[in-house]
């Protein structure tokens, strides 16, 4: 049976609890009859007089309480009730609320060795050993090569793997999508047989798949597949003029791969009325389509333009570029709320749709890619993009005013979410993509 956990699902149970309204009546009888109290005083007359007179007390305190509190009228015709006097009684009263409330129970603190052993980093110099770092290095590739193994078994050609089946599916559009995205990682840990048996794989299958595929999402195809040709192009050494790689295709193999993807992927922004691109792409026939919902993602739409900069700059042709940076000048003249947006937007209208507002899904790479399309294009000559960093500083001083609360009563800090556009419509909610946020909030001095 396997230990549970030092924090435990009864003690969320308990932190939600804490946050709904209980009423004056309620505190007390979960204070006397929901404890040991009950089992205790219930036993013999002592006790029972003194919860009976504890109640009569606290009940003619309030009593009292409330006849004191003098009125508006009051205050004007006796010259009573100033403000120093209502601050005292409202001091009192929060005092006194204080009391009745029960203690938080906390979750238990480990000791500096239970951390260590549990695996939680403490920051000590030990953690930084060299060789304890050489060990993770390996077992994460030993991770990697253990992963690859069973998708090139089960698997090989298709989208993902399913594991408990052992079957491949194509969830991305059936381009091969591990394969393609697995590339730069295996180059970047240097195992060579995997890159040999992507590379061949994606000179051998990938332009007839591009050629015969039907709808592919605009924003997965981006980032997985087109860039990682970029990727492998890159790392191969093809932007310096070297082949680099030991094994696998040479670099302009994967470059003129990325060309031919990314032509059939502009259909999406040239089939568009506005500057904002649809959502799916019909490969085979170089044509394009909104979603069902008529809408795309803010996220989807703003995350396409350090893939199409990128080969831009290696292909020397413009065209990529100048189409995906339409969408960020676009986004520059439109309303926000401090510098944040709603997670869709009309590719017919080019405008924003509804006002919900997050930093999770659908909205969350908007805010990553302003930052990094700035450094991207930062040092080009004659290339006015400092909007982009005055978006990205704005919309985080937004998130710092808006999105960014504590709990109570631990104050631990979370990123909730405007669900109507505004302050007032606040929602604690925080799904798992808004975790890459943390690092964003730490560099703004947010603890």
């Amino acid at each position: 049976m396997s230990k549970s956990l030092p924090y435990s699902v009864k003690d969320v149970h308990y932190d939600n609890a804490k946050f709904r309204h209980r009423s004056f009546f309620k505190v007390i009888t979960q204070t006397l009859f929901t404890s040991d109290m009950k089992r205790e005083c219930v036993s013999c007359s002592t006790g029972k007089f003194l919860g009976l007179f504890m109640i009569f007390g606290l009940a003619c305190l309030m009593l009292t309480h409330a006849s004191k509190t003098p009125s508006v009228t009051d205050g004007l015709s006796k010259g009573l009730g100033t403000n120093e006097e209502q601050k005292v009684v409202t001091d009192v009263g929060v005092r006194f609320k204080k009391l009745l409330r029960r203690a938080p129970r906390l979750p238990p603190r480990l000791s500096g060795n239970e951390k260590v052993s549990s695996g939680i980093f403490t920051g000590k110099p030990n953690e930084h050993d060299e060789e304890k770092w050489k060990a993770r290095q390996r077992n994460v590739k030993e991770a990697f090569t253990h992963a690859w193994s069973g998708y090139k078994k089960f698997a090989m050609g298709y989208d993902e793997l399913l594991p408990l089946s052992m079957q491949g599916f194509d969830g991305l559009g059936g381009l091969g999508a591990t394969v393609v995205d697995s590339l730069d990682t295996a180059m970047i840990m240097g195992l060579e047989e995997v890159v040999s048996e992507a590379g061949s794989w994606i000179e051998s299958n990938l332009l007839e798949r591009i050629s015969q595929k039907g709808d592919v999402n605009l924003f997965e195809t981006t980032i997985r597949v087109l860039g990682g040709l970029l990727s492998a192009y890159h790392l191969s050494g093809g932007d310096q003029d070297m082949n680099l790689a030991n094994t696998g295709p040479k670099p302009t193999i994967y470059l003129e791969i990325a060309k031919k993807l990314a032509d059939r992927l502009l259909s999406a922004f040239t089939s568009s009325p506005t500057p904002i691109p649809y959502s799916d792409v019909l490969l085979k026939n170089s044509s394009a389509h909104p979603s069902s919902n008529l809408l795309s993602s803010t996220s989807e739409v703003s995350t396409l333009q350090l893939e199409f900069n990128y080969l831009s700059a290696i292909s020397g042709d413009p065209k990529y570029k100048t189409e995906g940076m339409k969408v960020f000048a676009h986004f520059k003249t439109l309303p926000k709320v401090e510098g944040l947006v709603p997670i869709y937007v009309s590719p017919h209208s080019g405008e924003f749709i509804g006002q919900e507002i997050r930093l999770g899904s659908r909205g969350d790479s908007y805010y990553e890619y302003l930052i990094k399309v700035w450094l991207q294009l930062r040092s080009i000559q004659d290339g006015n993009f400092t909007y982009l960093y005055d978006m990205y500083e704005e919309a985080m001083r937004g998130v710092r005013h808006l999105l960014v609360q504590k709990t109570i009563p631990n104050e631990l800090v979370f990123v909730g979410e405007l669900p109507g556009g505004s302050k007032g419509s606040f929602s604690p909610k925080m799904d798992h993509l808004v975790c890459s946020a943390f690092s964003t909030l730490e560099f703004l001095g947010i603890p």
